[in-house]
């Protein structure tokens, strides 16, 4: 399991899109925490100390609220039109000891046996892959070693071995990677245009000059 860090919460007593964008000025993240039967809360917590350990792959948070301190799973994350900046956050209760579905972060290690042959190129499907744990087992990413991966060979979600406890959700034929090579005659082809683009363009060029001194 993943350190859980504890945020510290503010309660947040008004809504509205520019009393969130006067939260986020001052350096906040607004955010709500909800689920176990009880109502959602509006809240706020720091901005750089939150997406800090959000960037890092933490999903499990205790959210001290005014000494009140609730244990959370991050469910969600809303960001700005450009896609660029975390602009709210979605927090859920939880118990460290029920099971809950959640997102696992793949990091592919080892260079593949097949990425040695020419013109052999790494396509990278998927990554991250839908589990099934305890809380308290959510790892902040899987690593998963493809040096034994050959040309012409893919690497399938249900091909992955998980920690005990959990489980994958989803469709095992899923493709997380694969190693396909790139064929001699396109690769020719290419180079051959790109030399002719090379030497045609400066003979234009001086043709069109020649005839403007004439």
């Amino acid at each position: 399991m993943s350190t859980t860090f504890t945020l510290e919460a503010k309660p947040r007593d008004k809504a509205g899109s520019r009393y969130a964008r006067r939260l986020r000025n001052a350096g906040e993240l607004p955010c709500v925490l909800y689920g176990h039967k009880q109502g959602p809360v509006s809240l706020s917590i720091d901005a750089k100390t939150a997406l800090g350990h959000f960037a890092h792959g933490e999903k499990v948070f205790v959210l001290d609220i005014a000494g009140k301190k609730e244990n959370a799973l991050l469910k969600d994350l809303q960001f700005d039109y450009l896609g660029n900046n975390v602009i709210h956050a979605d927090f859920e209760r939880v118990d460290l000891d029920e099971e809950v579905e959640t997102h696992l972060h793949i990091v592919l290690k080892g260079e593949a046996v097949g990425l040695k042959s020419a013109g052999a190129i790494l396509l990278t499907n998927m990554t991250e892959i839908t589990v099934r744990c305890k809380v308290r087992d959510i790892l902040e990413h899987l690593d998963v070693d493809i040096s034994e991966l050959g040309s012409g060979s893919s690497l399938h979600a249900g091909e992955i071995t998980l920690p005990a406890g959990m489980t994958l959700v989803g469709d095992p034929d899923d493709t997380i990677c694969s190693i396909q090579m790139v064929r001699h005659e396109e690769a020719v082809g290419e180079e051959a245009a790109v030399e002719g683009a090379q030497a045609t363009e400066p003979e234009v060029i001086t043709e069109k000059k020649e005839a403007s001194e004439d």
